[in-house]
């Protein structure tokens, strides 16, 4: 340990020396080494402009609320959220766990919303609401209470404000008046309008209430969590320790049971849902149609291998299914089902292969299929009713781009790209008239958000972040170097593409060393024609090349690229890596003997499947983390792909790490780990750690009091990760030769 340390300050006092290759310490520092970044991007519902989140200039942990206007002029400030968030205020553990769902790692303002009538914007800011009027440029501060509002919004008619609060549902009239419950009773067990664990960290739902169009009812939830197991999880802090009872769902375990019910907002009987006979369900998605008649309830199987629309009259609370999905597999969630003013509804199929996009009627017969070929939408981004238009994105190139498409769904069309080639795009379409705030990033180009108009011609900048003098990144954009990307063949021939990056100076008569940067599961995809995170360029400097490459499992390809593991996870795609890495072992610029391999989550998983593989060629690897045994993991998830363990006996076997440790090489592992992480719990690497001292296997580990999965790292929090990955790489693996 003495030597890490002395070997961790040797490198941070040799920055200085490196500057003009990016210091370390400037990557963390304030303003954004990757320039101003518009989150959370939305239109006003009048087309007239742009709001965003964006972190401080001067501290980047904090976060404010801006809009521009469409017009023309400079973006300017809404809501401050360093002046509005309190300075002493404790979250509560039900904030805490939904900023951790979401990834939000900053504090002030991290998330709002508008009315649909485009006068009022909300905004959350450390537990309290405020309220932003347009029309009078002003912000009044709603609540001011001890607990914490969660998930508010503005009704749709701007006529309420909603929230939860311990547990129940709150309505308070915008006009003024005094708020009022909707529930009573709730509490941690057994809670209203809120979205259970599974829902917000697997089933990509973060809320757990939906209002009607016409302000006068609300459909929410109630999670009874009694019959979820209490798996205890140490939560160890700086300056002290203790064991948090979480309820968590894992493989073959009971689930929260959710149910559905529908409040009239004039105090009339609550009406519960009738989601069927069986209560073991997940209930997936609700919308509204567009007239408040009725309410589409999407449910999905235990196994997940089935998905049932329900149209239901929210009046009486009955309904009937309109619509199943079915698959030997799984059936992915998706918000891409949109329901139409003319009663007719989009919906998204993998049945022909790849995703795609169907037009139905209201009683759920198909009218016509509206995209296809050999080619995956990725997501249903807008609907322009008007000019009956679906404007999606879409990996239809290649999978390494995501463009912005449209296409008419009221008659046969071949879809029409209106967003550039060769890059990254995320949009967000105004509700009429097609009008998009779309952003774009690409390997040389920041991430650049600019208003749009239907065709895709660009009406102005939101943020251009240009890479030109005076952006933050500029003085070291000559050390930026393009990825190459291409292809190789799997074992079974199948097709797999990776990207590569190789350092400043690169010289192809040297020897250098790898790092495989992994992901590897159903989440994610890594080899992308994207902005790169400026933590490699730490990689780069320091002479290693990066290399990634996406597996079987994977997204953006098609159904059965996706669903190869199916039952047999870190199987396959093992192979997969292990034939990346020998490709990397046949180029004459590569040091065959000097491979390393990291990754976080998932990505520490393969790490350590990669280095405990027989005859692995990786030398050392950092584990960020891992999920080490499937059956320790929760069921949305792992029931997906595994199945319950009692089903799959032999694959959960084969999964799990600890039988492969013998084959670990000694001094080869670097594990890392929070020690708060409510979502790859700490024992999934405790019992890494015991297995490896019970053979005195050497192996090192960093670990982080009171930091969780993702959420609430701050910048020096990721400055140390990033620093002793680094180092234990150089360590490791040397530079070149």
């Amino acid at each position: 340990m003495k030597l890490a340390v002395a070997a961790l300050a040797a490198l941070l006092a040799a920055v200085p020396a490196m500057a003009e290759q990016l210091p370390v310490a400037r990557i963390f520092e304030s303003p954004d080494i990757s320039g101003p970044r518009a989150r959370g991007v939305a239109l006003s519902p009048d087309g007239k402009a742009v709001t965003y989140i964006k972190t401080r200039a001067d501290d980047l942990t904090i976060s404010d609320l801006w809009i521009a206007d469409v017009a023309g002029g400079e973006p300017r400030m809404l809501l401050d959220g360093k002046k509005l968030a309190p300075d002493d205020h404790e979250l509560s553990e039900a904030e805490k766990a939904r900023r951790e769902r979401a990834g939000v790692a900053t504090s002030g303002v991290v998330d709002y919303s508008w009315d649909r009538q485009g006068k009022l914007i909300l905004a959350p800011v450390e537990g309290d609401l405020w309220l932003y009027d347009v029309a009078a440029g002003k912000a009044r501060q709603l609540t001011h209470t001890p607990e914490d509002e969660i998930d508010a919004k503005v009704s749709p008619k701007g006529g309420f404000v909603s929230y939860v609060r311990a547990d129940n549902l709150y309505v308070l009239p915008v006009a003024g008046g005094a708020e009022r419950a909707i529930t009573e009773g709730g509490n941690d067990l057994k809670s209203w309008a809120t979205a259970e664990f599974i829902a917000q960290e697997e089933m990509d739902r973060h809320t757990g209430y939906w209002w009607s169009p016409d302000d006068r009812a609300v459909a929410l939830t109630f999670v009874d969590q009694t019959g979820v197991d209490v798996v205890p999880r140490p939560e160890v802090g700086a300056n002290g320790a203790k064991v948090v009872p979480e309820r968590y769902p894992r493989p073959g375990r009971p689930n929260a049971r959710v149910d559905l019910y529908v409040q009239p907002l004039d105090g009339g009987p609550r009406v519960k849902v009738d989601l069927g006979d069986n209560p073991d369900i997940y209930l997936a998605r609700v919308d509204w149609s567009k007239d408040g008649k009725v309410l589409y309830v999407q449910r999905e199987a235990r196994d997940q291998r089935r998905l049932d629309l329900l149209a239901v009259d929210p009046a009486t609370g009955q309904g009937k299914v309109i619509l199943t999905e079915t698959s030997p597999h799984w059936v992915d969630l998706t918000d891409d089902f949109r329901p139409l003013a003319d009663g007719t509804f989009l919906w998204s199929s993998e049945r022909s292969g790849y995703r795609h996009i169907y037009l139905y009627a209201g009683d759920g017969k198909l009218v016509r299929q509206v995209t296809r070929g050999d080619w995956p939408v990725d997501a249903v981004e807008g609907v322009d009713e008007a000019a009956h238009r679906v404007v999606f994105s879409a990996y239809r190139d290649n999978p390494t781009e995501r463009r912005i498409y449209a296409v008419s769904y009221a008659r046969p069309g071949e879809p029409q790209p209106i967003t550039s080639a060769g890059g990254h795009w995320t949009v967000t379409v105004a509700d009429k008239g097609g009008a998009f705030a779309g952003t774009y990033d690409d390997p040389k180009t920041p991430p650049q958000t600019a208003l749009y108009r239907a065709d895709g011609t660009r009406v102005r900048w939101i943020e251009e972040n240009a890479l030109q003098p005076g952006h933050p990144f500029w003085p070291y954009v000559d050390r930026l170097r393009e990825p190459t990307f291409g292809t190789i063949k799997a074992a079974d021939g199948e097709t797999l593409w990776w990207s590569m990056r190789t350092p400043p100076g690169f010289d192809p008569a040297k020897k250098y060393p790898v790092i495989v940067k992994v992901y590897g599961g159903p989440a994610a995809s890594l080899v992308t024609r994207t902005w790169a995170s400026p933590e490699d360029q730490m990689l780069l400097n320091a002479g290693f090349i990066l290399f990634s490459l996406d597996n079987r499992g994977t997204p953006h390809r098609s159904v059965a690229f996706k669903t190869a593991i199916d039952r047999r996870m870190g199987q396959l795609e093992v192979d997969d890596q292990i034939a990346g890495a020998k490709y990397l072992a046949g180029l004459p610029y590569v040091d065959a003997g000097r491979i390393g391999v990291t990754g976080w989550s998932n990505g520490g998983y393969m790490t350590l499947l990669l280095l405990t593989a027989p005859d692995t060629p990786f030398a050392a690897g950092v584990a960020g983390a891992p999920v080490t045994d499937w059956k320790l993991y929760d069921t949305h998830y792992t029931e997906r792909f595994m199945g319950a363990p009692a089903d799959n006996a032999e694959g959960y076997a084969r999964s799990d790490v600890l039988p492969r440790l013998p084959r670990l090489h000694a001094g080869s592992l670097l594990i890392m780990h929070g020690m708060a992480d409510d979502n790859v719990t700490f024992d999934h690497t405790t019992r890494v750690l015991f297995a490896l001292q019970a053979a005195a296997t050497p192996f090192e580990m960093m670990t982080y009091p009171g930091l969780r999965h993702r959420g609430g790292w701050t910048p020096n929090d990721r400055k140390h990760r990033s620093v002793t990955a680094l180092e234990f790489f150089e360590r490791k693996l040397g530079g070149a030769r």
